[in-house]
């Protein structure tokens, strides 16, 4: 990928489900950075909870050394590793809330939230789609205007639809759409360190429909999208059908209209290592390519390879060696 090389950034880092393992993961990252990496990253999160997971994953001296905004509190009852709860699904949105919240107000570059669990907040009562829903909703920007940017294996694979079904997917989906899709995922890129990333425009149907032999979508909403992009000087080619752009390996961002289309390459190349970022509003969030994994929560063995590389990506820093491909 053409990539150059971004200032470092502040970060505000939000701990996600506290009953999964973002908690251990975010200690386990702050612990893999020198001090002055450390020093430009908060902690968002339940106290406690955090301080737990230092003790259990050996860097119970490292937590007072640590940046830390009381966020999203537990009650230590409920802090049940590996539980899905619904006041656990309530504090990952309040901690991620409020690291939004602060980036807005310019006390951070970015966010970077771990991973929620979806039942959770559900139980919760908190009507949620992904972190890209709740970027919209605290940055007052509907949720069309918000977009997931998978960073991952040596792609960056931008999303027109994400969490739907393909019916709802088509029925929503238009020309407008796919441009502010690719507009926010242009913005990013530059944020990235690409200032004129070469684009390539999957089709809906297979073989970008084949002029008009596998369907009409395309040619009713990805060709003039492609028209209009184009005629406002970006660099373009498609649409295509993805798996031939895929397998050209030359564009710096890829458009995928459809969940699968994207996240299938992504998650094959680089399995529990991407990063999500949810673009398109005035504060940049992402994620990682991973769920909570409630299954291993508590035991101090969860992999922070992901947000390792996450940090490195949004905080204009090195990749530790620990995160190297």
């Amino acid at each position: 990928m053409n990539t150059t090389t971004a200032a470092p950034r502040r970060l505000a880092l939000a701990t996600g489900d506290p009953n999964g393992i973002g908690p251990e993961i975010a200690i386990q990252a702050l612990a893999a950075l020198d001090e002055a990496q450390r020093g430009r990253i908060t902690l968002f999160g339940p106290g406690e909870v955090l301080q737990r997971a230092a003790h259990l994953c050996g860097h119970a001296a490292l937590w007072p050394r640590l940046s830390h905004v009381e966020a999203g509190t537990l009650d230590m009852g409920a802090a049940i590793p590996g539980r899905v709860d619904a006041a656990a699904g309530a504090s990952t949105v309040a901690s991620a809330t409020a690291a939004l919240q602060a980036c807005r107000a310019g006390a951070f570059d970015a966010v970077i939230a771990c991973p929620h669990h979806e039942t959770a907040i559900h139980q919760a009562g908190i009507a949620f789609s992904g972190y890209p829903s709740l970027v919209a909703r605290v940055c007052g920007v509907p949720e069309d205007d918000v977009f997931l940017l998978l960073v991952g294996g040596g792609l960056r694979i931008l999303h027109v639809t994400l969490h739907e079904s393909v019916r709802h997917a088509l029925d929503r989906m238009n020309p407008d759409l796919v441009q502010k899709a690719v507009s926010a995922g242009v913005r990013a890129c530059q944020l990235l360190g690409v200032p004129r990333p070469r684009i390539g425009l999957f089709g809906i149907n297979p073989h970008a429909s084949e002029g008009t032999l596998f369907g009409r979508e395309d040619e009713a909403i990805t060709v003039p999208a492609a028209q209009a992009l184009r005629a406002a000087g970006l660099d373009i080619e498609g649409p295509t059908g993805a798996d031939a752009l895929l397998s050209q390996r030359r564009h710096d961002l890829y458009v995928a209209m459809l969940h699968d289309q994207g996240h299938i390459p992504i998650k094959l190349l680089a399995p529990n290592a991407a990063s999500a970022l949810s673009i398109g509003a005035d504060a940049l969030l992402s994620s990682v390519g991973h769920g909570s994994a409630m299954d291993i929560a508590g035991r101090g063995i969860a992999d922070p390879t992901a947000l390792l590389r996450t940090i490195a990506l949004l905080g204009g820093l090195p990749t530790p060696s620990s995160a190297a491909p």
